[in-house]
């Protein structure tokens, strides 16, 4: 199940694809001939709408077929402008986006990355947009959602903890009910019915206040510890959510796990990470849809 493609995320707050494939709204002159809209040449089309941003690009995809197919090209200097001026140039120039091929897929990352404004007081996104850094607080234990959370379809992204887990460390999930920060060191996701997460520490599975099992089921399953101890330099834990059969797996070097939740609510549900350790940092990167195989 490893490998994604850049593309075709689904949210429940309209995340915007600029390359909407339901775009079929043209504009047709009385005469049965396509407008001026229609005829103008691509490459004063691309040119007018690198001035543009996501929403008005979105806008432009729906306009006729050409317009349409203009913007289909992911890697165009469309996205290529756009990219450049939404993210950081420390973002660009880093690994974080390496697995990511084309500037459309990097931005829509951007876009799904760890939210800011939707997280503890005691952690903050860095200036890349991608990593979240929590403050050494002591008896605290604090999260973070991503920007975008998803109802419908299947999606992908990786967890990067880049630090000592410390004494409890969790990815997973979280609707807009779940706490982002509560006293003591404690697993924060999974501590409710509206939280489901794995805790890396212990190998734990957890939501509603109980452990779920350990995960995962398997031969030589990996085993992180705590002590200072963290994961191999650049290892990226890879989340795969399925929202159509409601189900949560895990991958990690290109290993897939297996399934840890089953029966996941029909609900708006956010990649996210709570952390207990004075300046850990965690990096999310979504990477669009999952590729079986």
């Amino acid at each position: 199940m490893s490998g994604v493609a850049a593309g075709g995320a689904s949210s429940c707050i309209g995340a915007a694809a600029a390359s909407c494939s339901s775009a079929g709204s043209s504009y047709v002159a009385a005469g049965g001939e396509v407008g001026i809209a229609g005829r103008l040449p691509s490459r004063v089309l691309e040119h007018v709408f690198s001035y543009l941003d996501l929403y008005d690009l979105m806008r432009c995809s729906l306009v006729c077929w050409h317009w349409n197919n203009c913007l289909a090209d992911e890697n165009s200097e469309v996205w290529r402008s756009l990219c450049a001026r939404s993210l950081s140039e420390e973002a660009l120039r880093s690994d974080i986006l390496c697995n990511l091929t084309t500037y459309k897929g990097k931005l829509k990352s951007y876009l799904h990355a760890l939210s800011s404004h939707d997280c503890s007081r005691n952690v903050y996104v860095k200036k890349n947009g991608f990593t979240l850094h929590r403050n050494p607080i002591a008896q605290s234990t604090d999260g973070a959602r991503g920007k975008i959370g998803f109802s419908e379809g299947r999606h992908a992204w990786e967890i990067w903890w880049e630090g000592p887990l410390g004494t409890v460390a969790v990815i997973g999930l979280a609707t807009k009910r779940a706490a982002m920060q509560c006293q003591g060191y404690v697993a924060l996701l999974g501590s409710d019915d509206q939280s489901w997460g794995w805790n890396l520490v212990d190998n734990n599975l957890l939501h509603n206040g109980e452990v779920n099992g350990n995960f995962p089921q398997c031969n030589n399953a990996p085993k992180y510890q705590c002590n200072g101890v963290r994961p191999q330099i650049g290892e990226r834990i890879r989340v795969i959510l399925d929202m159509d059969n409601k189900t949560l797996a895990f991958e990690r070097g290109f290993e897939f796990l297996g399934v840890a939740f089953r029966g996941l609510p029909k609900a708006c549900l956010f990649p996210a990470v709570s952390a207990v350790y004075g300046n850990t940092e965690v990096t999310m990167v979504y990477l669009g849809k999952p590729l079986d195989g």
